[in-house]
């Protein structure tokens, strides 16, 4: 898909200031020296095994672009010092479409960070001679380091082509820690108790939700990921996983019930719209603001990702005891942990050393843990070697914590897994739909399902 919310909301959460990773004293010859870097020494041991790359360069194109590339590229600067290659980094705006002009006019970057899944399986099938096969190092870090999940999202018909990068976890529900203390609420462990709870507050004459999913050219998409979420919740994740796929049709029994449970919250005016009016004004508030009423207490709980955190005002402490905070988007029972999320996978069009060495860099840990120290805040990655010490907000620590706890079960963003007609199209339309005409469900997926491409 040419406009993909995940990249928008993820450059929104990088917004964060940089703190350079400087080294000196490494060797740019033998790679066999150490280096130190701001924070802590780096050890440079961990890159022998790429060779001495002097002299070399690997470009990089992605959607990232300034202030939030700076923290990419300051965490390539262990790579650079300790094997002598120089990462040659460009970003766009125009990232998705340019991507394809480029891959057609013959002009491929060696590596492009890509967020959707279905772009990887487009470009795989309209340009298999240039797209690389991944390596053997990068392969073998992934399956060392991630959860097979990622390796699956990044490979077409059986051939790994891409590798995860950046990482967000998307089942949060933001609240008031001081809100709920006073009133005498607990955070919910399980999806009923979020029921009763919400409730419980609706019964005060108080609006438990506020939600909001303008997003310009995107609206919607705040919507899918509702439906999504929920959906992992009543119907699990195979059913998941067959409707994504269009095992199932987008109209399937599973998935209506799945989207009457989100209406129980958001097509009923006694749920939302906290401190932005009805539930039509869902549809009209950017997503952006939605969770903003939280901090005047019109408003109890906005269901965001980890990314949400960047649309707080400046001064606003994202705190377990702070201004607000996020509590896991509960399941069926305590025992079940579905988790939504998103990311970016590298894709590599060239097949030199220098190359494939960069990208098994990136699936490494000592690159997770030297991007968590360039970033002040809004970036995570799945790989297990990160140490979340080095991750500074407590949400991105939360955020970690779920997308490596074992048991959880893990489902990447639906609507970038779909048919770009359909995920970054009339997925998103119809969801609107369902608010602001309201719709009912069946007639909403039903359309969806008619628009989904003929194989």
């Amino acid at each position: 898909m040419s406009t993909s919310p995940s990249t928008r909301r993820i450059t929104l959460a990088l917004a964060a200031t940089a703190a350079a990773v400087t080294l000196t004293a490494c060797g740019g010859d033998s790679g066999s020296e150490d280096a130190t870097a701001a924070g802590g020494d780096v050890d440079c041991s961990a890159f022998e095994q790429y060779g001495d790359l002097s002299g070399k360069s690997v470009s990089v194109y992605t959607s990232i672009v300034a202030p939030e590339d700076q923290s990419h590229i300051d965490s390539y600067a262990p790579f650079e010092e300790c094997t002598g290659a120089d990462i040659v980094y460009e970003g766009s705006r125009e990232f998705e479409a340019q991507l394809l002009v480029r891959l057609q006019s013959g002009s491929a970057p060696d590596v492009a960070f890509v967020p959707q899944p279905g772009l990887i399986r487009t470009i795989a099938e309209d340009h298999p001679d240039v797209i690389q096969a991944v390596g053997e190092d990068a392969a073998a870090n992934v399956d060392e380091y991630y959860d097979p999940s990622w390796k699956e999202y990044g490979t077409v018909d059986g051939t790994f082509y891409g590798t995860p990068l950046g990482a967000n976890a998307k089942s949060f529900v933001w609240y008031s820690p001081a809100m709920f203390e006073e009133a005498g609420y607990e955070v919910p462990k399980t999806w009923d108790e979020l029921m009763e709870l919400s409730d419980t507050i609706a019964g005060t004459g108080a609006k438990p939700w506020c939600a909001g999913i303008e997003s310009g050219d995107a609206t919607g998409w705040p919507a899918t990921d509702w439906l999504e979420d929920t959906m992992l919740r009543t119907a699990g994740p195979e059913a998941y996983d067959q409707w994504v796929n269009h095992e199932i049709p987008f109209d399937d029994p599973q998935v209506v019930e799945a989207l009457d449970a989100a209406g129980a919250i958001l097509k009923d005016d006694k749920m939302v719209n906290g401190g932005l009016g009805d539930v039509r004004s869902i549809a009209t508030t950017a997503f952006g603001d939605a969770g903003l009423p939280i901090l005047d207490g019109s408003c109890w709980m906005h269901r965001q990702a980890s990314f949400y955190q960047a649309n707080w005002p400046e001064g606003t402490n994202v705190a377990e005891d702070g201004d607000v905070f996020a509590f896991y988007l509960p399941g069926q029972s305590e025992d079940e942990k579905p988790i939504l999320g998103g990311g970016e996978f590298t894709v590599a069009f060239a097949d030199r050393p220098e190359v494939q060495a960069f990208q098994a860099y990136l699936t490494s840990p000592e690159w997770s843990n030297a991007k968590a120290q360039a970033t002040e805040f809004g970036w995570i990655s799945a790989n297990s070697g990160l140490d979340p010490e080095n991750l500074k907000s407590p949400i991105d620590k939360l955020a970690y914590e779920q997308l490596t706890d074992e048991n959880a079960v893990f489902r990447f963003d639906g609507s970038d897994l779909m048919p770009a007609a359909v995920g970054a199209g009339s997925f998103w339309n119809g969801m609107t739909d369902w608010i602001s005409l309201g719709e009912d469900s069946e007639t909403v997926l039903a359309d969806i399902e008619k628009s989904w491409p003929s194989e």
